[in-house]
């Protein structure tokens, strides 16, 4: 099984690192996908301001539960979601999605524009990026490969917006009655676990130099 235990000191290294190496590998982003976009903003948030785009606050770690990029992709390349997965499906077509990608070794491919809204955390997504990691499964854990490119990636946009948090997804339900939270209904909530509380530590850890804010507690 592998680990992702980094010493503090290389996780400095790579937090002051200003080298990153993004693959762009875009899924669909038509007519379609732009307004079923506008559509989830304005049902679910009250945003109606004609735009797609985002202002990002904080960045969201999570993993796939897909054990290949392939099939990580042809999830989230369509515009609308699929009937496999009903937990979400009755709370808008738009389909799920991520801004960034990181493969099992380590490869950040970006698949939106960093600022557009991407579907992938409930209540958050309109100033939320997403960085999903390929893998969380019990035959492909996540990677030292992933943690470092977790690390620069989130420094890299912390240097490009004003980032505030950095969250794992099992952790978005403590924002709720925060002033980013913007989800209208109280009964749409799903559990998550992911990417692990180890992992997300560790990111953290990574990232000190940024004192970002600590996570609202419930």
């Amino acid at each position: 099984m592998k680990h992702y235990y980094l010493l503090f000191t290389t996780m400095l290294f790579l937090s002051c690192s200003p080298n990153i190496e993004i693959v762009d590998k875009p899924v669909i982003f038509d007519e379609e996908r732009e307004a079923l976009t506008l559509q989830y903003l304005s049902e679910r948030y009250g945003i109606d301001n004609g735009t797609t785009e985002i202002t990002p606050k904080m960045v969201v770690l999570h993993w796939t539960s897909i054990p290949t990029l392939e099939n990580t992709f042809k999830a989230f390349e369509k515009s609308t979601i699929t009937s496999s997965r009903p937990d979400i499906k009755s709370s808008g077509n738009l389909n799920v999605s991520s801004q960034f990608v990181v493969d099992q070794d380590g490869t950040i491919y970006r698949l939106m524009p960093e600022t557009k809204m991407a579907r992938h955390v409930i209540g958050l997504n309109h100033c939320a990026i997403g960085i999903e990691n390929v893998g969380g499964t019990k035959d492909t854990p996540l990677t030292d490969a992933q943690l470092k490119s977790n690390i620069k990636l989130v420094n890299y946009l912390a240097s490009k917006y004003d980032i505030e948090y950095v969250i794992g997804h099992y952790e978005y339900t403590n924002f709720v009655d925060h002033e980013l939270w913007l989800e209208k209904d109280d009964n749409y909530r799903t559990e998550k676990i992911d990417p692990g509380k180890e992992f997300v530590t560790n990111v953290r850890n990574g990232v000190k130099n940024l004192n970002l804010k600590p996570v609202p507690q419930k």
